[in-house]
Parts: structure tokens; C-alpha cells; sequence
């Protein structure tokens, strides 16, 4: 299904239980996102034999961020000064984040609005424990338009600031995605297929 991608399909693994994780790793799928911190733990703990590649890729409440902050090799949703701030205090050695921008404007979305991506930038450089290597975003439910809007404007910001990867595209909106540069494909539901 994603043969031709370059980029890292990340299975978005709150779906899968870990039997279901374990198959597609023999697959060839070795890169897990979780959104939350509980489940993420308990999984990786169940699956300590395999050579995952872990990403947390919910919102991160800044009271879970201890627990599980050293456990990760990718955090894709950085998106307020209080949670670098928390990592700062607790992370052992820097940690490879990308900043959620919410792009589409929607309140129940988490992320720093582009107005004040500049200075959320400027703010991040001061704090040694977060190295910051890409962005990431959500598209709109159901209308194509805006997400392809949406992507586009997250590959220009990344051009821009000249940070290398971006994180979008799920299972409904993976092709806009690869369109606009996608590095990180954050793929649910359509792993279902790979496990009939």
C-alpha cells in the first residue's frame, strides 16, 4: 500500500492491541505512534522485545510528561510553553520534537495558531532538552479543500524555518499529504487491511 512512500509511515497504534502490533512488525511496519501516555507504556512494556521506534502523537498533558518523556523517540505534538517547560525539568537528554500547528483555526484541535508560530519558535531555542526537527498538523474532517490548503501551508512553514520533517496525513487523507511532502504518515484504520 505504501511501497512507493520515502518517508516513515508511523501506524497510529491506539487502534491495535499488541498482538495486532507484533503482526505488523513482521510486516515491516516498525515505527508506533500512541496518544496515550498509559497505553503507550503498558505496550511497550508488553512488546520490550521488538526494536520499535515510538512515537507519542496525542495531547500531552504536562502531568504525564515524567512518566514517559524518556520512553519516546518522537514527540509530535509540542504546543505550548508550559509542556517544554516540563520537558526541560524532566527529560534525560534532548528529545526530537515537532510543533503541532493548528491550521485550521478549530478549537477542539490542540496546537500553536499560526499567528504565534514565530514566537513560539523563539521562545523553544532557550530550553536544551528539546530538539526541534519538523512540524506536524491535523487536516478537516471531510473537506478536502481545506486540508489540502492545510498541508500545503505546513510544507511552506517547514521550507521556511528549515526544519526537515512533517508529520501529516491519516488513513482518510494520506495522498493530500504525500502531495505536499509529507515525511511522517500517521496511518490508523487502514492498517485494518494488513491484518485480514
Amino acid at each position: 500500500m505504501f511501497e512507493k512512500y520515502e518517508g516513515t509511515v508511523v501506524c497510529a497504534s491506539k487502534y491495535f492491541n499488541t498482538d495486532q502490533m507484533t503482526k505488523l512488525y513482521h510486516q515491516g511496519i516498525f515505527h508506533f505512534g500512541e496518544n496515550r501516555v498509559q497505553d503507550l507504556l503498558k505496550k511497550q512494556s508488553e512488546l520490550a522485545d521488538l526494536n520499535i521506534t515510538w512515537h507519542f502523537i496525542g495531547h500531552l498533558q504536562t502531568n504525564k510528561v515524567k512518566d514517559m518523556i524518556n520512553q519516546i523517540d518522537y514527540l509530535h505534538t509540542l504546543d505550548r510553553l508550559s509542556l517544554v517547560k516540563t520537558i526541560q525539568k524532566y527529560a534525560f537528554k534532548a528529545v526530537k520534537c515537532l510543533i503541532q500547528v493548528n491550521l485550521t483555526e478549530e478549537d477542539q484541535k490542540s496546537g500553536v495558531l499560526l499567528e504565534n508560530l514565530d514566537q513560539f519558535l523563539l521562545e523553544i531555542k532557550k530550553y536544551d532538552k528539546i530538539e526541534l526537527i519538523g512540524l506536524m498538523t491535523i487536516g478537516k474532517d471531510n473537506d478536502v479543500e481545506e486540508t489540502d490548503r492545510v498541508f500545503a501551508k505546513l510544507d511552506e512553514l517547514a521550507n521556511k524555518y528549515q526544519l526537515p520533517l512533517r508529520s501529516m496525513g491519516m488513513s482518510n487523507d494520506y495522498e493530500l499529504a504525500i502531495k505536499h511532502h509529507s515525511t511522517h504518515l500517521r496511518i490508523g484504520r487502514k492498517f485494518m487491511e494488513f491484518l485480514d
